[in-house]
């Protein structure tokens, strides 16, 4: 048996499952403290399940806690920041255009020293050892924990990237590096900006692992725990521990998942209604369409491997700005009506109408009109039937154009919508060729982590002259689905999902860098 969670802004939710049957599920209100959260929702979980622990497998997490970090700038370290790009890399500084609030959590530590590569592979400049020496010293007598080092052009050439990391960490033991070719693609900026936020939350990953396990060891579980990350595949603890910032958009990537598994269908769109906040991505091939182009995660441009998620002030929890003294009126007199996008999140229990608050909510209209029972629906405002309709045509207005921003033709295509906020949706979209909810469909994003495959990825240097395209492509799938196996997956479910060749022109022989990433099923003992 396996624990899917998911940790969201607003909910904690948790299944369990017996191979593809779930045995039980809850969903609690998230708490500041993740690790108490999952501890409790863990217990809840079990109690309900009545299964012993023993017999639980493992423990798949999925958690918005680093995104949260950064968004809110808490639990980041200071970072070093060695650029090798000098003299040519110097015009736009490390850390341009981002929010002033991130600037300050990080700190002024930026070291421009030559270095890089062309295109090519052909050197900007010498790396510069002495120069980066000195880079690593001042780190030291500025008492860093963290550095980030970024190279131009490091996924086509890493051999700066790793001997100044050499240096570094000869120079300050013990410290956290991270490169930005382990993380970003080719985009400069955007790769330095990712290694710098990785290398900001290496401290605090450290402190959720712990947490994490701990609390799971609290309940006796001795199961190994896995945590999602960007691409819907798992890691280990200890990888996350190392690269945190790959875990940052796991929860819609649960979410799609598990949509995909519960309806059956492995190309759609997937609305994903929770309680701050609607997410809507596309699915293909059962795994959600990556972003082509630059994310933004707090202000700040990445372009590490994101699933391409448009994310709307729209859920469960949402405000409905309207003055009481309107909630009777007739809508053509009550003046402007605001939905969102501010949310009361996870006070929804208590802010909300039928909870005993005096917040209007999304959720509140829903219980007025009668299309959920949560709370207690005596305490739900009384509005008036033209103010009810004219905010529900508001919330399928905001959902329609939602959807039509992510397709991509003009063909109506099937939505599956999830979450514990697709209570709001009472009638079909314009854009849905069809509207499936499946069962379960409130805790998809758990279902999305009990069943996400174990990963692993190839990135090598082939000579096709030698080899021949054929045998070299066979090659890196042959061993990216052998890591597969290594990693715990089942061999006869592990396939290639992805592959990439770039040929490398500077290098002789047709030598071309081929990337293979292939999934498999978890396997277990």
């Amino acid at each position: 048996m396996r624990v899917g969670i998911d940790v969201g802004g607003t909910n904690t939710d948790a299944v369990l499952m017996n191979g593809s049957d779930v045995v039980a599920w809850v969903k609690a209100p998230t708490t500041m403290d993740v690790g108490e959260g999952i501890e409790a929702v863990l217990r809840s979980l079990i109690a309900e399940s009545g299964v012993p622990t023993s017999r639980i497998q493992s423990v798949m997490i999925g958690t918005t806690h680093f995104t949260n970090a950064l968004v809110e700038c808490r639990g980041l370290l200071e970072v070093g920041v060695i650029r090798l790009a000098s003299p040519s890399g110097e015009a736009l500084k490390p850390k341009i255009g981002w929010p002033q609030s991130l600037r300050r959590a990080v700190g002024e530590h930026s070291f421009l020293v030559p270095g890089g590569y062309e295109f090519d592979g052909r050197e900007i400049a010498p790396f510069d050892k002495t120069a980066v020496t000195q880079a690593a010293r001042e780190i030291r007598a500025r008492d860093l924990k963290a550095v980030a080092i970024s190279s131009v052009f490091a996924p086509v050439n890493d051999h700066m990237e790793n001997h100044a990391a050499e240096i570094v960490a000869r120079e300050n033991p013990g410290i956290s590096i991270s490169l930005s070719k382990d993380i970003g693609r080719l985009g400069f900026l955007e790769r330095e900006n990712a290694a710098i936020m990785n290398a900001a939350l290496s401290q605090l990953s450290l402190h959720v692992v712990q947490s994490l396990e701990q609390a799971i060891r609290r309940l006796n579980i001795e199961a190994p725990f896995y945590i999602s990350q960007n691409d819907g595949t798992l890691m280990s603890a200890s990888y996350v521990a190392r690269y945190p910032v790959l875990t940052i958009a796991s929860g819609p990537t649960n979410s799609m998942r598990g949509a995909a598994y519960l309806s059956g269908l492995a190309d759609a769109v997937v609305i994903d209604i929770g309680g701050t906040t609607s997410d809507v991505g596309v699915l293909q091939g059962g795994f959600p369409r990556e972003s082509s182009v630059e994310a933004d995660i707090g202000g700040v441009r990445t372009n590490f491997r994101m699933p391409d998620i448009l994310a709307i002030g729209l859920g469960g929890g949402t405000r409905i700005h309207l003055n009481p003294a309107n909630f009777t009126g007739p809508a053509d007199q009550i003046g402007d009506i605001a939905i969102g996008p501010d949310s009361v999140g996870y006070r929804l229990t208590k802010d909300a109408f039928v909870f005993g608050g005096e917040t209007l909510t999304v959720t509140d209209l829903a219980v007025a009109r009668g299309q959920a029972s949560i709370g207690d629906s005596n305490k739900a405002p009384r509005l008036s039937e033209s103010v009810c309709d004219q905010l529900n045509e508001q919330i399928h207005l905001m959902l329609e154009d939602a959807l039509d921003r992510v397709k991509t033709s003009p063909a109506d295509v099937p939505v599956i919508l999830v979450g514990g906020g697709n209570i709001i949706v009472n009638r079909k979209l314009r854009g849905a060729s069809e509207i499936i909810r499946p069962a379960l469909a409130s805790v998809a994003n758990a279902i999305g982590a009990a069943i996400a495959q174990v990963g692993a990825e190839v990135d090598k240097l082939f000579s096709y002259d030698s080899l021949g395209r054929d045998q070299a492509l066979a090659l890196a799938k042959g061993e990216a689905i052998r890591r597969v196996v290594e990693a715990g997956g089942i061999e006869a479910t592990a396939k290639v999902i992805e592959i990439d060749e770039v040929a490398m022109s500077y290098l002789p022989g047709q030598t071309v860098r081929v990337r293979a990433k292939a999934t498999g099923d978890l396997a277990f003992s």
